[in-house]
């Protein structure tokens, strides 16, 4: 599994993996750091330029996370794909966080095993209800320096 940057290109594929739109998909590219994990197959020192990332495919695709960072912590925006990728996925503003002695914070839809076992696996501790979205519930995932 390789996890790289995402580009404006991972539009459609990001946008099918978190039932979105395109374009919301898109401006999340430009305005968060936002990190894709794909099958491997992608060799990720390849030149960009080439055609190896034209447009991505959303089965090359095995989940993508986007956070940013304000005040002392960082905060995950969104987070999905599948088990592995997401640990592996999480992983990248742990580390951040780490080198720069910030918390992590993630919001999570209840029942979303995927996202709660990686964050449990990774040292998060829950932290009970967080806020609602479009009004549905969040479950507070956070680690502390």
């Amino acid at each position: 599994m390789n996890v790289r940057d995402a580009l404006e290109a991972d539009a459609d594929a990001l946008a099918s993996i978190a039932d979105s739109p395109t374009d919301v998909m898109r401006n999340l590219v430009h305005d968060r750091t936002v990190r894709v994990a794909e099958d491997g197959s992608h060799d990720p020192n390849a030149d960009v330029s080439g055609s190896q990332y034209g447009a991505s495919d959303p089965e090359d695709l095995l989940g993508f996370i986007s956070f940013d960072a304000q005040g002392e912590t960082v905060h995950v925006t969104q987070l999905d794909g599948t088990g592995e990728a997401c640990k592996q996925l999480l992983a990248e503003p742990v580390r951040f966080a780490e080198r720069e002695s910030m918390a992590v914070e993630v919001l999570a839809p209840p029942n979303t095993e995927t996202i709660e076992d990686a964050a449990e696996e990774l040292g998060f501790e829950r932290r009970g209800q967080g806020p609602r979205f479009d009004g549905s519930p969040t479950v507070r995932f956070r680690l502390e320096p």
